[in-house]
């Protein structure tokens, strides 16, 4: 008997479990409840006892994907190679394959703290977009659509983030393809989803007077005002101000020292500090008392966090009636200036600490 998906339609539960085959140990289980699982009954050579193995459970199981399943199984048997032992042992490993949460969790704490000062963007999209979507998914099981689907949920706020939670979700999937968590990776192919613009603001020196003058009258801290001044002033990274120690700065020779591990490129860096530059230091020394961090966070044991400094900057702009411009535009303006006034493009990329 063949079995067609009208017999296995047709067949009954009764009071006890009873099972019907084709040929070769090919069958179907049906329980007093209705379902109706497909099996395999084989016996290894030299048993005498046969072996059940559950293939699926019909309807979700086509009838031809059960067929493929058997064949497969029987071939194996063949080979003297127990496809039940074999499923156990997938089964296992299915457990123990880590979720989307788990794979995070260690993305987190041993590739990105250990090697992006950002990593608490990292983690704050990853809580956001990511594990209320995929939190209790296997990670392998995440496909390059669901990837797809996610950005263009994120894409409906807008695009850069969405380009941004790629940048992240591509981070953590390399890692886990790096670390052999998984083969291969769900973001391989897939596009940003929005095209981005090079920046390329820089503000002209009525507007730098206008933005100067006019943070005194905007409502976000001193603190903030002033890491905003001193990155105009040294032209230094915004990542590289706020996380400054007082350990890092000699105030008597006028030298503020970039230790490597805060330096973008990894390159430890010594920036020449204006008289500008040392009295907004003093200033903010006056605020800071006896933190160690130049610019100290008002919420605890640190310094001020990027998103701080880009978010009271928006808010002050509105204050100032100013076109849009963020604080890594403050340092291609300080960049601008200095070779428009003749200063060697040279001696520029040193004072940038470019590679």
């Amino acid at each position: 008997m063949k079995f067609t998906d009208r017999q296995i339609k047709n067949l009954k539960p009764s009071d006890k479990r009873y099972e019907v085959f084709e040929d070769h140990g090919f069958g179907i289980r049906v329980s007093p409840t209705g379902r109706k699982t497909f099996i395999y009954l084989y016996r290894m050579r030299g048993e005498v006892n046969k072996r059940r193995l559950s293939l699926g459970t019909y309807p979700a199981m086509s009838l031809a994907e059960a067929h493929r399943l058997y064949a497969e199984a029987r071939e194996m048997v063949t080979k003297g190679i127990d496809p039940g032992a074999k499923a156990v042992a997938e089964r296992q490993e299915d457990r123990r394959a880590p979720t989307v949460a788990e794979l995070s969790a260690e993305y987190l704490e041993k590739w990105a703290k250990p090697r992006k000062r950002s990593w608490m963007v990292d983690k704050r999209i990853i809580e956001k977009d990511v594990l209320p979507r995929w939190g209790q998914r296997k990670a392998k099981d995440i496909t390059r659509r669901d990837v797809i689907r996610l950005l263009d949920e994120v894409a409906e706020r807008g695009g850069v983030m969405a380009n941004r939670t790629l940048a992240v979700i591509r981070k953590m999937f390399n890692f886990a393809v790096s670390r052999d968590i998984l083969s291969t990776s769900p973001c391989t192919a897939v596009q940003a989803p929005s095209p981005e613009n090079r920046r390329n603001r820089v503000l002209t020196a009525e507007e730098i007077k206008a933005f100067w003058l006019g943070l005194e009258r905007t409502r976000i801290t001193e603190g903030i005002r002033l890491a905003l001044k001193l990155q105009l002033v040294t032209a230094q990274r915004k990542g590289e101000v706020i996380s400054s120690a007082w350990t890092d700065f000699d105030m008597d020779e006028g030298w503020w020292t970039i230790p490597a591990e805060k330096a973008k490129n990894g390159l430890p860096h010594r920036v020449p500090l204006s008289a500008m530059a040392l009295n907004l230091l003093q200033t903010a020394k006056a605020i800071a008392g006896d933190s160690p961090w130049v610019f100290p966070s008002p919420r605890g044991p640190r310094h001020i966090t990027p998103t701080a400094v880009d978010h009271a900057l928006r808010l002050a702009l509105k204050t100032l009636e100013m076109e849009h411009f963020v604080p890594h535009d403050l340092r291609r303006t300080a960049a601008s200036h200095m070779t428009g006034m003749g200063i060697s493009r040279l001696v520029v990329s040193k004072i940038l600490n470019h590679v």
